[in-house]
């Protein structure tokens, strides 16, 4: 069974998280395999990650973010995380994940923030 849902927004690919507590081990294996073609067989350049529904992760699915953040660096791909509820940022804050990733509040603002442009774009 998939753990991500994909679909394409104004030419930015999201990704939205199916499950609401990310702590099973089988769950964040198919996941970070699902991350893994997501960084590797992207439908744009540009990805924004949604864990709108998601309450709870373990630090293993952390793991996973980690390196598929790296895995989208070395892609060049723009990614960008959003809809992250509070005590799972208090989680990033404290292991200082907001210097590795572009997070914002909600998916319109990373769209909106993926598809800026540049003084020549």
């Amino acid at each position: 069974m998939s753990t991500l849902i994909r679909r394409e927004i104004e030419g930015v690919e999201v990704a939205y998280f199916q499950d609401t507590r990310i702590i099973d081990e089988s769950r964040i294996e198919a996941l970070g395999k699902e991350l893994n073609d997501l960084a590797t067989n992207p439908a744009t350049k540009k990805i924004a990650l949604n864990f709108q529904n998601v309450g709870f992760m373990s630090s293993a699915m952390l793991g996973k973010l980690i390196l598929f953040g790296k895995k989208c660096k070395e892609a060049k791909l723009e990614l960008r995380l959003c809809g992250i509820n509070e005590n799972i940022d208090k989680v990033f804050k404290l292991m200082k994940l907001e210097k590795v990733f572009s997070i914002d509040k909600d998916e319109s603002t990373s769209i909106e923030k993926l598809n800026k442009k540049g003084w020549f774009g």
